[in-house]
């Protein structure tokens, strides 16, 4: 069985054992759904189709936004060869093959339009054996991916292609193509007569995130079920029962995964508890690891409170311990309740700011020894050395505070932690002017 297989633009439309996403792919721009500032009229993509002047493409969006059904219409309006790769199963020695059949074709005036779903799946060299014969016109390229391209394609096949962002849908248009399935005899499901309330439309347009595939998908099971009833409404049960989970848009290890952890973070960084909760459902709902969670919310707690509330470290630190002691679902509420606690607790990023100095002071300045008055002396010879001689006990003075430097030479009067106004650190702050002045003159009480 061949890896590869030429894709018939106009499948049998009557053929009731493919799925109704497929039954309804549409068959022209004008039937597209979507994607309005790419196809509408003058939009840059149609402009391009229609002038049948299109280079090698990639289609980056979300599942069940078009992109298999673009490419499948322009290689129909264009009347090239359409040939569909699995970026999973194909290797070095299946490109090259058909590479070569392409080649040959082009001699005889024939354009093979090459469409790879999941081009990012391909690794560096798989992408690599189709840069020559891209390059030389004998394919052109249409890749789709819901990864972003800039990580996940090689920067020269990448150069040579135009980059189509794809949106996902929004509730009105899933609707819309929801209607046409249940009225159309040819291909959706017309024949069996059935009506769906607008209100259970957008139920299903609501749950499938933008994914018409999706859509579809739950309108077909909830026909079925509506046949099964012996009745001819789909009702809001028979609804909730195809839907039985809501599958969301979440990939643990792509692209989604860093969006959502970022609106959270951010959430929380702008004192938002209703936003930060919300972003925490998105993922623990689409199975997000509760642990990577509480460790992020961890150095959220560090990050934009710091010492503004010293107890934010200490709670976070107990809703981790929590997460892993009892488990999920219950765990939900501890990671919810230091999330909203977070957002609401007093920020300062004072401490992240400082470290961060520190940081690059370490790297930037030398490295210089310890001041002799800072080391301990537990030998003689240290001790003759010098290690130790100067030193100052705190706990001697009054004050408890000695004028004495601890800082290295070269950074002798550095200041890295500068307190705000926030929380405990303007107590923190009025702490530190007090320091400062008893360095001055120990005697002093302020």
């Amino acid at each position: 069985m061949s890896l590869f297989a030429t894709v018939p633009n106009a499948p049998n439309p009557g053929d009731r054992t493919r799925p109704l996403a497929d039954r309804m792919r549409p068959r022209t721009l004008d039937e597209f759904v979507g994607q309005e500032h790419l196809i509408a009229p003058s939009k840059p993509l149609r402009a391009q189709i229609e002038r049948d002047d299109l280079g090698s493409l990639i289609f980056w969006g979300p599942p069940g936004t078009g992109k298999t059904t673009l490419a499948k219409i322009i290689a129909s309006m264009t009347k090239a060869e359409y040939i569909e790769f699995s970026a999973v199963l194909a290797g070095i020695k299946e490109i090259k093959a058909v590479m070569a059949d392409a080649e040959r074709a082009r001699q005889y005036g024939t354009r093979t339009i090459v469409f790879i779903d999941e081009i990012h799946r391909f690794n560096k060299a798989q992408q690599d054996a189709f840069l020559p014969h891209v390059e030389k016109g004998n394919i052109r390229l249409i890749g789709a991916t819901t990864e972003n391209p800039s990580f996940e394609i090689i920067s020269a096949l990448l150069s040579r292609s135009r980059v189509y962002v794809l949106k996902p849908l929004s509730e009105e248009q899933v609707v819309l193509l929801l209607k046409r399935a249940l009225a159309d005899n040819e291909r959706g499901l017309g024949e069996l007569g059935l009506i769906a309330a607008d209100e259970v439309l957008s139920k299903i347009a609501a749950y499938s995130s933008g994914d018409a595939r999706s859509a579809y998908n739950v309108l077909e099971v909830a026909s079925a079920l509506a046949q099964a009833a012996k009745t001819q409404e789909i009702t809001d049960d028979i609804v909730h029962d195809a839907l039985q989970k809501r599958v969301l848009l979440y990939d643990k290890a792509g692209e989604e995964h860093y969006n959502l952890i970022s609106a959270l973070h951010k959430s929380v960084r702008n004192s938002d508890p209703d936003a930060s909760l919300y972003w925490l459902g998105r993922m623990l709902e689409a199975g997000e690891d509760p642990l990577y969670i509480a460790r992020r919310v961890v150095r959220m707690s560090v990050e934009d409170i710091g010492l503004a509330d010293p107890n934010a470290l200490a709670l976070c630190m107990a809703a981790r311990d929590a997460v892993e002691f009892i488990g999920m679902p219950e765990g939900n509420l501890a990671l919810a309740q230091a999330v909203v606690y977070l957002a609401l607790a007093p920020k300062s990023n004072a401490l992240y700011t400082a470290y961060g100095e520190v940081q690059m002071d370490v790297e930037r300045t030398a490295a210089e020894p310890v001041p002799l008055h800072l080391r301990n002396a537990p030998t003689g010879l240290m001790k003759g050395l010098g290690y130790g001689q100067g030193y100052k006990y705190a706990h001697d003075l009054d004050s408890k505070v000695a004028d004495m430097q601890c800082l290295p030479d070269n950074l002798r009067d550095r200041v890295y932690y500068q307190p705000t106004e926030q929380g405990e650190e303007k107590r923190m702050r009025e702490r530190l002017e007090e320091l400062k002045r008893l360095r001055i003159d120990p005697k002093s009480t302020g």
